[in-house]
This record gives C-alpha cells, structure tokens and sequence, in this order.
C-alpha cells in the first residue's frame, strides 16, 4: 500500500512539473513571435527605403489607403506601382508598408505644429486627386517647391483661414503663382469653396486660374477667368 502512494505521489509530482515547465515554453515562444514579428516591420520598412532608388519618395501606407489611391496621388497606375515595388499581391498593403515611389526626390522632412495639428510640412500632397485642392496644391508645389501645410479643417472655403494660422501671406489683390480661394456662392463656388492656381493677371485686374474640377467637371483642369472683390483672397507663402 505503501509503494503505490509513493509511486501516485511522484507521478502527480512530475505532472504539476510538466505542466508548469509547458507554460514557460509557451510564453517562451510567444514572445519570440511577437518580438520577430516587430523586428520583421522594421526590416521591411528598412529594406524599402534602402531598396528605393534616390530620385524616387518614399511613401508610408496609412489606414484607408489602397494602391490605386496611392497610385492616383502621384499620377501613375497601380500596375506600374506594384511591379515598381515587386508587390507579390497588390490588394494586400499593410499600415506603415514603405512604398517607393518612382520619381518623386525625397524632400528635406519639416514639421510645424498649429494647436493640436502636427504634420508634415511641404512633403505630401494629401488631397485627394480631382478636386480643386488638389490641384492647387499640385500646381504651387510645381512652382514653388512645397505644398501647403495644412491637411485637416480644409475645405476649399476653410483655405483663407488656415493660411492666416500657418502665418501665410492673404490679400485681396491679385498675385500671379498665389492660390486664389473663392468663398461658397462667390463666382460660381459651389457649397465647398473653390481654390484655384493664378496662372498670370490681366490688363483689367482679373486673374487667368488653372482649376480641376470646375467647368470641365472631375479630375479635369481648366483655365478661368477671375475677378477681385468680395469673398476672394490670394494665398501665397
């Protein structure tokens, strides 16, 4: 009677060992999955931008984006995007993936803060492709060099008042190169506002404007004729 207990007592003594020993190992390994799975990101987004070839930017994917979104901000094609990036599956980006993108020189990168808002500063064209404000950031950034800084609270009608936080020059008269903002109603506006790209100034006191997505309708620019007064400003840096 006396062997069997001692035989019962070590059998329960090796299995609470055994148990305890198996959920070391399970922590063990957990751990290391998720430890090479934070090292693994970080390898990825590393080799993506050595992999990047100096003339091209660098593009971090964020919530929401899809490669024919990214692909429509810098006016290419998905296609061309995912055999440029050797993506195996086109549909599968993930948040903080490095994407080259293929001539776009990497700018230097600058913040600046207004309140709450912190971004980047003269690097991304965040508006979405087809609409006014795309295009008048667009087009100031291909004379000037940098896009405008603010990226929330900004419609086209908001564009006057974000200028004046961010310290931008606003008038009222015409600037050839300045963004001009109409306010909702004013000259055609619709409910939103519109911004436009001053392309030269006229005899008259007019401006000539490159605009997306006025007359033509989407995604199409054209050239119209503005003029001073009430509800227009000019926006420049």
């Amino acid at each position: 009677m006396r062997k069997t207990q001692w035989i019962w007592q070590y059998f329960q003594k090796h299995r609470m060992a055994s148990i305890a020993l198996g959920h070391v190992m399970l922590a063990v390994v957990l751990g290391a999955i998720l430890v090479g799975g934070a090292f693994g990101s970080a390898l990825t987004g590393a080799d993506a931008q050595s992999s990047c070839s100096s003339g091209d930017r660098i593009y971090i994917v964020a919530n929401g984006d899809t490669l024919g979104s990214i692909a429509q901000r810098y006016q290419t094609t998905w296609q061309s995007l995912a055999s440029y990036n050797k993506l195996a599956n086109p549909n599968g980006l993930s948040i903080d993936q490095h994407l080259c993108i293929p001539g776009h020189p990497a700018a230097t990168t600058t913040y600046q803060a207004v309140g709450a808002e912190s971004m980047f500063v003269g690097q991304v064209n965040t508006f979405p492709w087809g609409v006014c404000t795309w295009w008048a950031n667009y087009r100031y950034h291909q004379v000037h060099g940098v896009y405008v800084p603010w990226t929330t609270n900004a419609n086209a009608w908001q564009w006057t008042t974000r200028a004046y936080e961010y310290h931008w020059n606003v008038t009222g008269s015409p600037v050839p190169g300045s963004i001009i903002n109409l306010q909702p109603g004013v000259q055609g506006a619709y409910g939103l506002g519109h911004v436009g790209f001053v392309e030269r100034t006229l005899p008259n006191g007019h401006v000539i404007a490159s605009n997306m997505n006025w007359s033509a309708g989407f995604g199409r620019v054209v050239n119209a004729e503005f003029a001073p007064g009430p509800g227009v400003t000019f926006i420049s840096l």
